[in-house]
């Protein structure tokens, strides 16, 4: 997928570090794959579809790391208007607020100001997918158990962004000519939650009419 964004903003407005895979690596050729499929334009209701023989936590791993950066990067483009004093709670309209709850200051769910939930959340998940014990690097060392369960976690809270960023700062988004960036990565990111039922179907109303009519 060509990365318009990129073209739009400094490398610098990048909200945070990638991690990239290694070359030579077995998640590193997956990635490739996943990555010629977007680019050689195939419907990305096939692209996310699982490759035949290959490993259903290899493939996730993969495209969890690749979310991670995309959506860092389109709410990277839009943090300068996302402010203690426009976004004082973190919502995605007045039907949706998010509370943040984790296993270190806040234990019981919080309300949060957006910038506020959106850096914990990234510094949150950031922690994971660099966690050894959860998203190996080493070819043959196994996943965890409960990484499924983890990633589902992951891939919630990263649907949010998106909720907010629609909601709250689309203006934002089209005004920098970034829109139809956003609406392929938000796409991608549908199909393979949905193809992998990797998140819950009430996490997913706040853009239901959105989705309806873009993902078809």
């Amino acid at each position: 997928m060509s990365n318009p964004l990129k073209q739009v903003f400094n490398k610098d407005r990048t909200f945070r570090p990638k991690r990239k895979f290694e070359p030579g690596t077995q998640r590193f050729e997956l990635h490739e794959k996943a990555q010629a499929s977007l680019n050689a334009g195939l419907d990305l209701k096939l692209a996310v579809q699982l490759p035949h023989g290959e490993d259903l936590n290899d493939w996730v791993a993969v495209h969890v790391v690749d979310f991670f950066n995309r959506i860092n990067l389109i709410y990277g483009t839009i943090s300068d208007s996302c402010t203690e004093q426009s976004c004082p709670t973190m919502s995605g309209g007045p039907k949706y607020e998010y509370r943040w709850q984790d296993e270190n200051k806040y234990r019981k769910p919080t309300a949060l100001s957006a910038p506020e939930y959106m850096n914990l959340l990234m510094d949150w998940i950031e922690v994971q997918i660099n966690n050894e014990g959860l998203f190996p690097t080493n070819v043959g060392t196994p996943f965890p158990k409960n990484f499924l369960q983890v990633v589902k976690k992951i891939l919630s809270r990263l649907f949010r962004v998106f909720v907010h960023v629609y909601i709250h700062h689309f203006d934002r988004i089209i005004q920098m000519g970034a829109e139809a960036h956003v609406d392929t990565c938000y796409k991608h990111f549908y199909y393979f939650v949905k193809e992998l039922n990797l998140i819950d179907t009430k996490e997913l109303e706040p853009l239901k009419e959105m989705t309806l009519k873009m993902c078809h």
